[in-house]
């Protein structure tokens, strides 16, 4: 794991001035823990992916797998063992991350995780949680992921990924934004399903409970929808909280060391695997 001011450069200036004029351009330059500049190749990622993936078409009559984990927060190690744990499954879309890809907010960290991931086979997708939001943390991940809601479609299936951190907006009734999501479930036209993506699940405390009866009515009613997705908790569980047949999935932490690969074909069946991966044997 790498300490907190890893990518930092201390300069220290003693009797003669010293020109930085030629250190203007270097990365590793972090002149304040709540900077949100990012270097232009690391803006967009979401943007950069959804790209990506459309260079893979695939038939919706084909089954689709991706992985499912959430929290990467600061497991750097674990990461790097993740991803080599994933290139090795065959058959893998794309990976899900359930939010919280940092642990204070800080661009450095979402940097870093990104210098990991990016090393999958595969495209990643993120939803922000409630830990990329401190501080500056909600701009950091716009510049470098993109927007808090959006949608993607592939294979047949509509990915909608919603902000659902109500407690970092005061619980100001706006979030999660149910019109926009609404507009999304109803929006059916290029999809034969749809799973939704977020950080807090709607039975969390940190989800507005103003919202909670709303939203599940809005998930339930849509009968594209075959599963809810979620992070925040550290663990796996399924569970149907509004008794409506939806299953509402959460996911392990990259602490855990496990990992889901979820499978879904035809109208609404689907399948739920999970994979173990642990530290590499170390060499004698």
């Amino acid at each position: 794991m790498y300490p907190l001011m890893r990518h930092s450069l201390r300069v220290a200036v003693s009797g003669a001035a010293l020109s930085l004029g030629s250190l203007t351009g270097c990365n590793l330059i972090e002149y304040s823990p709540n900077q949100t500049h990012v270097p232009a190749a690391e803006r967009h990622l979401t943007a950069q992916n959804i790209a990506r993936l459309a260079q893979q078409p695939k038939s919706p009559d084909d089954t689709l797998r991706f992985v499912f984990i959430g929290d990467s927060q600061r497991f750097y190690d674990e990461a790097e063992d993740f991803v080599k744990s994933v290139n090795q499954q065959p058959d893998i879309d794309f990976v899900v991350v359930a939010g919280d890809i940092s642990d204070f907010g800080l661009v450095r960290e979402m940097r870093w995780m990104h210098h990991r991931l990016q090393k999958l086979k595969v495209p990643y997708f993120t939803v922000i949680g409630n830990h990329d939001q401190v501080g500056n943390g909600r701009q950091i991940y716009q510049n470098v992921y993109g927007p808090l809601n959006y949608s993607f479609t592939y294979a047949g299936t509509k990915f909608i990924c919603v902000d659902t951190n109500s407690r970092e907006y005061a619980f100001n009734g706006h979030v999660p934004d149910l019109p926009w999501l609404s507009s999304q479930l109803a929006d059916t036209a290029k999809s034969q399903r749809q799973l939704i993506l977020c950080h807090v699940p709607p039975t969390d405390g940190d989800f507005d409970p103003n919202l909670t009866a709303a939203y599940g009515s809005l998930v339930g009613s849509s009968p594209q929808v075959t599963l809810h997705l979620a992070g925040h908790v550290h663990r796996y569980s399924a569970t149907h909280p509004f008794k409506d047949g939806v299953p509402y999935l959460t996911a392990y932490s990259f602490q855990q060391r496990r990992y889901n690969i979820v499978s879904v074909w035809g109208r609404n069946q689907f399948n739920i695997d999970t994979i173990s991966y642990a530290s590499p044997t170390p060499q004698s």
